[in-house]
């Protein structure tokens, strides 16, 4: 049946691309993602990867899988985007309190990082990577990883993501992205090397009572802006950022500043409406306009939790609402 749907694509039959290409799609936009840090860049990616495809599939002589050859366009694209042009500017986003916030703790350096909808995740094949793979599928879609793989150079991410996420083995990995075997083992030792140094010792639970009794405290106590309640559920290093805001916050103590800020200074939240980001909790968050008395969106946030606590807090900004369902207003509740 592939033959066949790839025979009549080759003719020109648009339908027959479609259904040999559909299986991949959701995959591919993952890898984009994984890629570039970005659900909008993803999206721009995976077009161009099936734009692609399409005009190039005469040039496909089927000795490796359509599946392998459509990666090998995916990544290929993702690195021409990342080596060619800058990031996309960072627009203006207010800081979330009315006065100066206190000193973070440091510039964040992935200012465009963007949440990735658990809805997207669902329904994509069951593609088992390759043995070589050292990262489990849930932990390769956290926040932490991704963001830890954008601060690696383009060749080396692009390595470690069929490497060690995929599983390809080097000499695949080689010949797609046209390297040398001695090329793609260096650039994976560095990889490694400088995702190592930024691991942490995650334990996180998945599911269940105990993820859903700690993510209940931490939404009391972030709606009655409860500061000590808040903190105490925080790892003592834990990460409190605002992408594209260049501030991050890490420890107990300089969370307890910030938040204590936010609350002095911001109406409480009325509701957090529970999504999926990143497999991870997620919430959008709703304040009430004291004139109409309804909900209006100020933000997504998603959290990280290790073990019993809480490691890192990501607030986004309203921009990616769309990915998720999420309204900007909601009627008076």
């Amino acid at each position: 049946m592939p033959d066949e749907l790839l025979q009549r694509a080759r003719e020109g039959d648009r339908e027959a691309f479609a259904a040999l290409v559909e299986p991949h799609r959701g995959e591919l936009q993952v890898h984009c993602y994984r890629m570039l840090g970005s659900l909008q860049d993803a999206e721009d990616a995976l077009q161009e990867t099936l734009l692609s495809a399409w005009i190039g599939l005469s040039g496909f002589e089927g000795r490796s899988s359509v599946r392998t050859w459509l990666y090998r366009i995916a990544t290929n694209r993702c690195l021409n985007a990342l080596r060619s042009t800058s990031r996309r500017p960072v627009p203006a986003v207010p800081l979330p309190v009315p006065v100066p916030a206190p000193e973070p703790s440091r510039s964040g350096e992935v200012l465009w990082l963007q949440p990735y909808p658990d809805v997207l995740l669902e329904g994509l094949p069951d593609q088992l990577p390759g043995p070589e793979a050292r990262y489990e599928s849930r932990e390769a879609i956290s926040l932490a990883f991704i963001t830890a793989v954008q601060l690696l150079p383009p060749n080396q991410r692009a390595v470690l993501l069929l490497r060690d996420v995929l599983g390809y083995r080097a000499s695949e990995t080689a010949e797609l992205l046209g390297l040398t075997e001695a090329a793609v083992n260096s650039a994976l030792a560095r990889a490694r090397a400088t995702m190592d140094a930024k691991a942490t010792d995650r334990s996180p639970v998945h599911g269940g009572t105990d993820e859903r009794a700690l993510t209940d405290r931490f939404v009391e106590a972030f709606t009655a802006q409860d500061v000590d309640a808040l903190v105490a559920l925080m790892t003592s290093d834990a990460w409190v950022r605002m992408p594209p805001l260049p501030f991050e916050y890490q420890g107990t103590e300089a969370a307890h500043r910030f938040f204590t800020a936010l609350a002095g200074h911001r109406r409480q939240i009325a509701a957090m409406v529970p999504v999926g980001a990143n497999c991870q909790p997620a919430w959008g968050e709703y304040l009430r306009d004291p004139v109409t008395g309804g909900l209006h969106l100020i933000g997504v946030l998603v959290i990280g939790i290790a073990g019993d606590r809480i490691d890192e807090i990501t607030h986004f900004e309203t921009s990616v609402a769309p990915y998720f369902g999420l309204p900007r207003t909601l009627a008076e509740s």
